[in-house]
């Protein structure tokens, strides 16, 4: 199983490479998503797929009796969930306003800090 869920990550971690690489921003949002989903998966899968009972320490006992499953990983993962979520939400909020005042979501057209040269300015050497 962790096999499966290995391939996974690196198809999730590709994809959202390949979307984040796009000049679209909207496209760029979803690639953050997939590699966001990447890492949860990847830290879920390092902490084992055990079929263990849940980390609980019966009364008087120093340590759980039997195996439990590790709640670290789980920990890191609820974590990373909502840190993935508050990036999103900025993100999305960042493109919406790009959108609103630049009327454009291609990355090539958003060049308000450095506009385009005119055709006669490419032409002439200083």
């Amino acid at each position: 199983m962790e096999t499966a869920l290995a391939l996974l990550v690196g198809i999730l971690t590709a994809t959202g490479v390949y979307l984040m690489l796009a000049r679209n921003l909207l496209r760029y949002l979803f690639g953050l998503i997939l590699l966001s989903n990447a890492a949860n998966l990847a830290i879920f899968t390092a902490g084992r797929l055990t079929r263990a009972s849940p980390p609980l320490v019966p009364a008087g006992l120093e340590a759980p009796a039997v195996a439990v499953a590790n709640p670290l990983p789980q920990a890191l993962i609820l974590t990373a969930i909502v840190i993935g979520f508050g990036l999103l939400a900025f993100t999305l909020a960042l493109i919406v306003r790009a959108y609103r005042r630049l009327g454009t979501l291609d990355a090539d057209d958003m060049r308000v800090a450095e506009p385009r040269k005119k055709p006669e300015q490419e032409n002439r050497h200083p």
